[in-house]
């Protein structure tokens, strides 16, 4: 199969389901962004060890499933024969996120981003994702679009966020806390 198709060449996409819209629909825009998110997550798992990068991993194939589903016209998701994002993936990233917590000292300052490496890979997924959720709330209500995906994202940007900062803290990098330039 050639990985060209030649019928987006006029400004369209086609949604599961058949349906042709344009490539610049806010819909579009956030499976689109999802897209991007799975790549930085990707860019960030080379940069961690094994557990972490299986985790990332399985974030990933979530992913797939909540831009699928995105990609999906009007009543359309239901035919993926996918396990659709749902509850149980949300307690998942909770779980992830409470596990990473604890090896953390206590948050007392906004913190800028960087740091090691793969902290740093973190934020940047981390930014892409809070994007992704943006963009998702934008058109939910009006696409029809399931709550559990904006839940999701919103959760999976939390974990992102302690991640990077668990990242730091691994490899030792020191959080630099953000201070105004009034403070000298």
């Amino acid at each position: 199969m050639k990985i060209y198709t030649k019928t987006g060449d006029a400004g369209e996409t086609g949604l599961f389901g058949g349906e042709r819209v344009g490539k610049g629909e806010a819909r579009v825009e956030v499976y689109g962004t999802v897209d991007e998110l799975n790549a930085a997550l990707g860019l960030a798992c080379v940069a961690l060890d094994g557990e972490q990068a299986a985790d990332l991993q399985g974030i990933q194939r979530d992913l797939f499933v909540l831009g699928a589903e995105l990609a999906c016209a009007p009543g359309a998701a239901e035919k993926l024969r996918l396990k659709l994002i749902d509850r149980d993936d949300i307690e998942e990233l909770e779980a992830l996120i409470d596990r990473a917590e604890a090896e953390l000292p206590k948050l007392m300052n906004f913190i800028l981003p960087g740091g090691s490496e793969a902290g740093a890979r973190l934020h940047l997924a981390r930014a892409v994702c809070r994007r992704a959720e943006r963009e998702f709330f934008r058109v939910a209500s009006e696409a029809g679009l399931r709550s559990e995906l904006g839940v999701y994202l919103n959760r999976l940007s939390d974990l992102l966020f302690v991640l990077a900062r668990r990242a730091n803290a691994r490899a030792g990098a020191p959080e630099v806390t953000w201070s105004s330039r009034s403070d000298g």
